[in-house]
């Protein structure tokens, strides 16, 4: 037994004077008489009382959670109605439903679903208490009130109860009643059924749960709110040491192991939600593609969802984000933002892909996302700038090019729609001459790639650029060798795979596969992969684009150790800040820019904003 003068105790609460053996004589006596009534209104009851049909019971398939995993099978998110996952008993430790029957229903295997005697025993020690420290519902009468009665607290809604309950237990058996309650009944902190309430109170699975907060979960069906560990500790182990007495009295455990447990200290741990973490944007994602896919409400499905977002990576992804965008915006205003920002601060996100699987790793979607849901990884498209160029460079290889094929980098005017001339321009104003593919790649020469779009065509492009997973519209004029087509950072990102793959694609994935609460698998997701360049052209487009960040624009990602190569991207009056590049594991895409579509200012560019939060992100990650 756990003593009353355990240390851990909190001070008892003043007894009030308990009733004398004549007064609780005569309760019994009338309970007798009482009893034999209600025994012989039983078969009145069911012909006269309005009950409801007790099928439902042996049918039981409540509203479930729909939980979202990481790539370890760890929970991130649970998506309800109500917060319930299933489990039978077998899933369950075994001293877990003994101590909810220790605690609600010591009689619950020997009794008909009441349970007369109980409701006696549960008097008395109320009355040498002084207070109620017991109920008189057995956990079958809790069953018939949770699924089948209004809450209503009335004479004649306990009378039913005690008829259903009856009705329950000559249909049920004892495990079969036992596993509903256990999944069925309100713990408090909007948990429904044990496993949830595991999560609630101790971001645990019921299976890794302790002596100690097996008995926390069991003092709660009787008032979850006053028994709370969160609101009201003192109280909550006090019902623990209830809860653990009853157990020792009914053999289910020592009175040392009981002592152990009650002296151990229960660690409470609420679960972080994703929208408060650095995962709502994935979630959100996740949660839109899982919805298309079973064609209902997450809310509704009870699934488990299983992904491939790396937690570690993501907490890096953010952070890399959020400090290199308010290092753009010293660099740019002189002012510091603290968390949480404005609404008219720039903004930034982050996707990490492992390279040649298409299993994205880290999604960030902006710098907040409780302040803002708004997913600038996958629904903004902005123009991509230089980050485009190098599928245009892939098609010339394709059709006849190499690396050090010459092509004139001179003034260009472009007679267009309406007669306008076009006369486009490199970034720094100056014009090289004759120049390689490689060094003009290298160095991001705008007038450059503009003749090759010219000798190669655009809709080569835009074939190439559609096979490598870039959604329409995509621009069908030469401004496209600027980057003057929306992208989303998602699909450009993707886009650089067959770089690295050996020219092939493959469609970037967050689900890996979902399975029901039973675990049968409703879905699993083969990505979809396609040769799109020769392996040639994507070894020569690897060597390219390595030179951009050892000799040209990306310098500032240089450092990290293998293969490394990307693209810049700056678009008009610096709205726009890109950098896409990969190493032989990962793809990674950074975008910083203003919502409003405003300037970030004149030193910012791809290389200067976007390049360092890539290094920073890929140094953490490898």
């Amino acid at each position: 037994m756990v003593p009353k003068t355990s240390p851990s105790r909190p001070t008892p609460t003043p007894r009030r004077k308990p009733l004398n053996e004549k007064h609780i004589i005569s309760f019994l006596f009338a309970i007798c008489v009482l009893i034999t009534l209600f025994l012989g209104t039983l078969l009145f009851a069911f012909k006269a009382l309005d009950l409801p049909a007790i099928s439902s019971v042996s049918q039981y398939h409540p509203l479930q959670a729909t939980e979202i995993l990481d790539r370890h099978g760890k929970v991130m998110e649970r998506i309800y109605i109500e917060n319930r996952t299933v489990l039978s008993l077998s899933k369950m430790p075994p001293l877990l439903p003994k101590a909810f029957v220790a605690a609600e229903d010591g009689r619950f295997y020997d009794h008909p679903g009441l349970d007369f005697w109980s409701v006696f025993r549960a008097f008395i020690n109320n009355a040498r208490e002084g207070r109620r420290s017991q109920g008189g519902s057995t956990i079958t009468q809790q069953v018939a009130r949770s699924l089948l009665l209004s809450p209503e607290k009335t004479y004649l809604r306990k009378f039913k109860e005690a008829i259903l309950a009856w009705r329950i237990d000559s249909l049920l058996s004892k495990e079969e009643i036992l596993y509903i309650y256990l999944n069925q009944i309100y713990l408090g902190g909007g948990a429904y059924g044990v496993e949830a309430a595991a999560q609630v109170y101790f971001s645990k699975h019921v299976q890794e749960l302790t002596l100690g907060e097996m008995a926390i979960l069991a003092g709660l069906p009787q008032a979850p709110s006053r028994y709370s560990p969160f609101e009201h500790l003192e109280r909550a182990q006090q019902r623990q040491r209830y809860v653990l007495n009853r157990m020792v009295e009914d053999g289910y455990v020592s009175g040392d192991a009981a002592r152990r447990a009650f002296v151990s200290a229960v660690e409470l741990k609420e679960p972080e939600s994703a929208a408060l973490s650095n995962s709502g944007y994935f979630v959100q994602l996740v949660r839109k593609r899982a919805e298309q896919e079973l064609g209902v409400s997450l809310n509704y499905a009870g699934v488990r969802i299983f992904t491939t977002l790396d937690p570690a990576m993501q907490v890096a992804a953010s952070r890399a984000v959020r400090q290199g965008v308010m290092a753009s915006l010293v660099r740019s205003s002189g002012k510091s933002v603290t968390k949480g920002g404005h609404k008219e601060m720039p903004q930034g996100a982050l996707v990490s892909i492992e390279a040649c699987t298409g299993r994205v790793r880290a999604l960030v979607g902006g710098l907040d996302f409780t302040a803002s849901p708004f997913d600038r990884a996958t629904q903004g498209r902005r123009s991509a700038g230089s980050v485009f160029k190098p599928l245009i460079y892939a098609t010339a290889l394709e059709n006849g090019f190499g690396p050090q094929s010459m092509i004139l980098d001179a003034p260009l005017s472009i007679r267009g729609h309406g007669g306008k001339l076009w006369q486009p321009q490199n970034f720094s104003g100056q014009f090289h001459g004759e120049t390689t593919l490689s060094e003009a790649l290298t160095h991001s020469l705008n007038v450059v790639a503009v003749r090759l779009l010219q000798k190669v065509g655009v809709d080569k492009v835009r074939d190439l650029a559609k096979s490598a997973g870039i959604s329409e519209p995509i621009t069908a004029d030469l401004s496209l060798a600027l980057g003057a087509t929306g992208v989303s950072l998602l699909e450009i990102t993707g886009a650089y795979a067959p770089f690295v793959c050996g020219g092939q694609f493959t469609s970037p994935i967050l689900i890996t596969r979902i399975e029901d609460g039973a675990g049968r698998v409703l879905m699993k997701n083969k990505p979809e992969s396609r040769r799109v360049l020769d392996a040639k052209v994507a070894a020569e487009m690897q060597r390219m684009l390595a030179a951009v960040i050892s000799d040209g624009t990306g310098k500032r990602a240089g450092g990290l150790p293998g293969l490394c190569g990307g693209k810049t991207g700056t678009t008009d009056e610096n709205r726009d800040a890109w950098f896409v590049g990969f190493t032989r594991m990962l793809i990674t895409g950074v975008w910083l820019g203003y919502d409003q579509n405003r300037s970030l200012g004149r030193e910012e560019t791809g290389g200067r904003a976007a390049a360092p939060i890539w290094l920073d992100f890929m140094r953490q990650a490898q």
